[in-house]
């Protein structure tokens, strides 16, 4: 995905935030990719972008295989706050 430029073009798409990979220490087989967008129109542009049918054909050629997990921000709880460093 680097290396052809997907990930330079993905991350140049309008309302995209954020488009990270990493490695797994525990499973080389395992990349987790967080990605970040501004709002769920810019979501649903990406997702009928023509850059999806190159992940698709990716997806075919290594034979990759992925869960989808969706999280939204929330304001941090003061309880919280004395464990993250700014």
């Amino acid at each position: 995905m680097t290396d052809s430029g997907t990930v330079d073009k993905i991350r140049a798409e309008e309302g995209n935030l954020r488009y990270e990979y990493y490695r797994s220490l525990d499973d080389p087989e395992t990349v987790l990719l967080i990605d970040r967008w501004r709002d769920q129109k810019a979501i649903d542009a990406h997702h009928a972008s023509p850059m999806m049918k190159t992940i698709a054909a990716l997806r075919e050629k290594y034979d990759l295989h992925m869960t989808v997990e969706r999280y939204t921000s929330l304001d941090t709880p003061e309880s919280e706050e004395k464990f993250i460093r700014g």
